[in-house]
């Protein structure tokens, strides 16, 4: 190609590029618009969404099945600030503040109540690591947690079994909360403030130029713009960060629960055992019924929400080890569904490449606890582009080296 050729090429090229700018902004015109659109409708997606729209910020939010189809609507509800992240801890006070104020914020009862959490120690080994942990956790500002010996645990909860047990780590305004009410709370304040909700519409497509976010294609065809998107996809925030050409290392685990009849209120707070034969479980005081969890040896990566026998036989019976007197108590039902995981057990709240495409996602398994702060420093961020100090360790190219011990 000679010179003059060249300079015929580059021309047209920029014609070209004009007149799909040109096209794009006529197409922008004519479609839905908003200044946010925001790709996830669980507790992140919500409560991020929320805080830009209390803000001023029109918000349009989308999610492939119903709100909280993911990973909220499928967690048991826990709500602690017993980290050793000290981005995590100071966050985690932030939301326990945010939770027990949140009736009155968006005018619906999420049942919070504090109901402490104790982590369990039947080794030498596991109460060197707790008592270094609340040394993290005081120092970072956590008054409240401190170390019990199986006495004072045995006070907490009478029914417990001490057997073996040499103390836990307990810090009585940890709680709990309803997920499908806080979500439903936080998507009513944005339809209120001005925003939209799109359940049952998949985003298939990021729209961008130049380097830019424009909006999104949904799989219907359909086209939506804003200037910035926020990807709350949890599970799938891999494969929505590709649409966009990011990278983003979350992947999925499977991981099960299940829930039992209510009955009287017994006053047992989350109780965690990381013993390999145990698990994590809590009484919720709104209904009286136990829910309950524990992490499978291998794991099983994939967002398949499909149940075993293995996990309904289980489960019940770690929980009777600890708690004798539950014997009679039923379970009446049991669920799967997806944690999503990085490698450092730390969320990811940044900006990414691609201007005005942000990752609010990767919680592995705390996203409903961690939900409230995190959306409302993610909103900031995103609104100003002034970054919080708490959202440091969250960034999206960090070496993941250093991993959080309390998963």
């Amino acid at each position: 190609m000679n010179r003059q050729d060249a300079k015929v090429a580059k021309v047209f090229n920029n014609v070209k590029h004009s007149l799909g700018s040109l096209r794009l902004r006529r197409k922008r015109n004519m479609s839905h618009t908003s200044d946010i659109i925001i790709i996830g409708g669980g507790i992140a997606g919500t409560a991020t969404g929320y805080y830009l729209a209390k803000a001023g910020l029109k918000v349009a939010l989308f999610d492939k099945g119903y709100l909280c189809s993911g990973s909220t609507g499928r967690c048991i509800g826990g709500v602690r600030q017993q980290f050793t992240s000290e981005s995590s801890i100071k966050l985690m006070m932030e939301s326990v503040r945010l939770f027990s104020g949140m009736d009155e914020e968006l005018g619906v009862e999420v049942h919070w109540h504090p109901g402490g959490y104790l982590f369990l120690a039947h080794d030498e080994a596991k109460k060197k690591a707790f008592l270094e942990n609340i040394r993290i956790q005081q120092a970072a500002g956590l008054k409240d947690v401190r170390w019990v010996d199986a006495a004072e645990a045995k006070e907490i909860v009478p029914l417990l079994n001490t057997e073996g047990l040499l103390g836990g780590s307990y810090c009585p305004t940890d709680g709990q909360a309803y997920p499908f009410a806080v979500v439903g709370g936080y998507a009513q304040r944005i339809k209120q403030l001005g925003g939209s909700i799109h359940t049952f519409t998949e985003v298939a497509g990021i729209l961008q130029q130049g380097g830019k976010a424009l909006g999104i294609r949904t799989s219907d065809g359909r086209e939506f713009f804003a200037d910035k998107i926020v990807n709350c996809a949890g599970p799938w925030a891999k494969d929505i960060g590709r649409l966009a050409g990011i990278e983003i290392p979350v992947e999925p685990e499977r991981h099960e629960a299940l829930i039992t009849e209510g009955v009287e209120y017994l006053g047992i707070p989350m109780l965690v055992d990381y013993r390999a034969d145990g698990g994590y479980f809590q009484q919720f005081k709104h209904n009286g019924q136990f829910i309950g969890c524990y992490t499978p040896v291998p794991n099983v990566p994939g967002t398949s929400c499909d149940s075993t026998f293995e996990f309904l036989t289980e489960m019940p019976r770690r929980m009777l080890k600890l708690v004798p007197a539950l014997s009679e108590v039923k379970v009446i039902r049991q669920w799967a569904g997806s944690y999503e995981m990085t490698p450092d057990g730390n969320p990811i709240v940044d900006g990414t490449d691609l201007e005005g495409f942000y990752v609010v996602a990767g919680f592995c398994g705390h996203g409903f606890m961690l939900g409230p702060a995190t959306g409302r420093e993610a909103a900031a961020f995103i609104a100003t582009g002034k970054r919080s100090p708490l959202l440091t360790d969250f960034a999206l190219k960090r070496s993941y080296a250093s991993r959080e011990a309390m998963k």
